[in-house]
């Protein structure tokens, strides 16, 4: 029995003094600023010569990490935020916002942890996301140039990956900062009324910005 209190007696106090260990959940709210760095094609047929830019959006998100050993995690999140193309040039660039849509991108990372029973603890990650494109809409300014839009953007797949630290405030909640780059394309289909249906080859590549708090469950 002595025995015994003497090996739980660590581990009792690793979980009073903070830190991860294998078999934790770890919760995490941040705010996130999404920020493309779009590259696109030109809009085809009508306007080859003409791009578009992509805005940033901030938003919150959740995140649950599993440890599956003291330094490995797998972190999956969840956020959506909406986003606008504008014209930059020529014709388009004088409509200004042409349209907006909802993106969600649930991202899967697995993660190596340093560091795991200390209180400064960065990681690295990579893995895989699939961002889905919602509620795509013209702009009044695009579909008063061109009669009636609809606009469709397909889903897209591509690697991701990530850096960033968490570091205790008490036994269980800690800040975290993190950084992720998420490859991300998408073709992008207006089909109009007055110059048919245009297509244009988005590549948004975004750089996601976090910071927040963190429950270790």
């Amino acid at each position: 029995m002595l025995g015994l209190a003497m090996v739980a007696t660590p581990a009792a106090a690793q979980s009073e003094e903070g830190g991860i260990k294998a078999g934790d959940v770890l919760l995490r709210v941040r705010a996130i600023l999404v920020a493309p760095n779009e590259t696109t094609s030109g809009i085809r047929p009508t306007f080859p010569s003409e791009h578009a830019s992509v805005d940033n959006s901030v938003m919150p998100e959740v995140d649950l990490t599993y440890m599956a050993t003291d330094n490995i995690g797998f972190e999956l999140i969840a956020a959506t935020t909406k986003h606008t193309a504008s014209g930059t040039s020529g014709t388009t660039g004088s409509i200004g916002k042409l349209a907006s849509t909802w993106v969600l991108p649930p991202t899967l990372t697995a993660q190596y942890h340093f560091n795991p029973q200390g209180h400064v603890r960065p990681y690295v990650g990579a893995g895989v996301n699939y961002t889905i494109f919602i509620d795509e809409k013209a702009s009044n300014g695009l579909v008063a140039a061109v009669g009636p839009t609809k606009v469709h953007m397909n889903d897209s797949f591509g690697l991701a990956g990530q850096a960033g630290i968490d570091v205790d405030i008490s036994p269980r909640v800690f800040l975290n900062l993190d950084v992720k780059y998420i490859r991300m394309s998408t073709k992008a289909t207006l089909t109009t009324t007055a110059i048919g249906t245009q297509t244009m080859m988005v590549h948004l590549n975004p750089l996601v910005f976090g910071a927040g708090v963190g429950i270790r469950l």
